[in-house]
């Protein structure tokens, strides 16, 4: 039924739109690709390649997929040999993070004719950037619920060895969820290693083990670090901060496509939060590495202790309170048995007094 309802709503890909690829061609034909995939629309194109909307025909629970066709411009043996080795390297990373609930799965990766492929599962949802388009600024509450549930997946992608790149609003899609009550889950799509691997072969034919040789990401996202094509897991958190003062603000100007190498007062200034997100935030876009949050965990770790920094602050600064003297009524158990004993030996001794005085001593 979901499916039914998805191919309702496609759209056949137009005739008007041309590319350097046969597979083009194929979109709102009958005539399948590999005899399996029949392709409906264009999805983006960019430097590195295209992405088409599919329908896997071969296939019983999940037929709708996202093909990604890989273009190296790359004609020399020893390069396309060179490119084809990073491509399986690179495609088998994804398909391990593709078990991740939260990233796009890998269905297949294949060459023919000399260009790569990837197939993956398709997200049905909305990305963040319509989504704040359609709702505008986000509160705090919000972006905080969100760092809560992305940083776990960013933490899980690290610990792969693998750095996304990428990190922005498009490319973060919120899945369609059946449950009106509760929002989907956030999926994180367009990973930007296969990216390099296709620039990196248009441009170099020698492997680089120590950095990358082509710039991958987003400008206005990307720190200094990842312009030097030095990028680290710190990038990824440095991505993350624009992303949320972008959920903060409700836009992102043209103007904002350059980096914000400035003060922190460019962003605080637009949007009213709390000392404690701001620190936050602040942190994530520390242009200085040694500044910046080095893990999703200390992220993760900041927004915990957050709640409890003012009352442990108060703590702190207040002055300890002088202790109030213990009532006079209050004995202990030790105390209350040794009156009892008291008492007791008092008593025998006024009814030994009273026994002399009232009876002879022969009696």
């Amino acid at each position: 039924m979901a499916n039914e309802q998805a191919s309702n709503k496609l759209v056949q890909f137009p005739k008007t739109v041309t590319w350097e690829t046969d597979l083009a061609r194929l979109c709102g034909e009958d005539e399948l690709f590999r005899d399996r995939y029949q392709l409906y629309k264009l999805l983006g194109r960019g430097g590195f390649g295209v992405t088409f909307l599919a329908k896997d025909l071969s296939a019983t629970q999940q037929p709708w997929c996202v093909i990604k066709q890989l273009c190296p411009k790359v004609k020399h043996p020893k390069g396309l040999e060179r490119a084809r080795r990073c491509f399986r390297r690179e495609a088998r990373i994804l398909s391990q993070l593709g078990n991740h609930p939260q990233i796009p799965q890998m269905f297949d990766y294949f060459e023919e004719n000399g260009e790569f492929y990837l197939v993956q599962e398709y997200i049905q949802g909305r990305t963040l950037s319509r989504e704040i388009r359609h709702r505008g600024q986000y509160s705090e509450a919000l972006v905080k619920s969100f760092l809560l549930e992305i940083l776990p997946l960013l933490k899980f992608i690290h610990e792969q060895g693998v750095v996304h790149r990428d990190i922005k609003p498009p490319n973060i899609i919120r899945r369609h969820s059946r449950m009106e009550s509760s929002p989907g889950e956030l999926v994180l799509i367009d990973f930007g290693a296969v990216k390099e691997l296709i620039r990196e072969t248009e441009s170099n034919h020698t492997i680089t083990a120590t950095a990358s040789t082509a710039f991958v990401g987003t400008f206005g996202f990307s720190p200094p670090e990842q312009l030097a094509l030095r990028p680290t897991y710190a990038s990824d958190l440095y991505a993350l901060g624009i992303t949320c003062v972008y959920m903060l603000t409700g836009n992102f100007s043209a103007d904002d496509e350059l980096p914000h190498f400035r003060s922190k007062q460019w962003w605080r200034n637009q949007v009213e939060v709390s000392d404690l997100l701001a620190d936050v935030v602040d942190k994530m876009l520390a242009v200085d590495l040694k500044e910046r949050y080095s893990s999703a965990q200390e992220v993760l770790t900041a927004i915990d202790l957050a709640p409890h920094l003012e009352s442990l602050n108060e703590c702190l600064t207040h002055q300890a309170q002088p202790e109030e003297p213990e009532s006079e009524e209050y004995a202990s158990p030790a105390q209350r048995r040794a009156q009892e004993i008291r008492a007791r030996m008092e008593r025998l001794q006024k009814r030994q007094k009273l026994g002399n005085h009232h009876f002879p001593k022969h009696w």
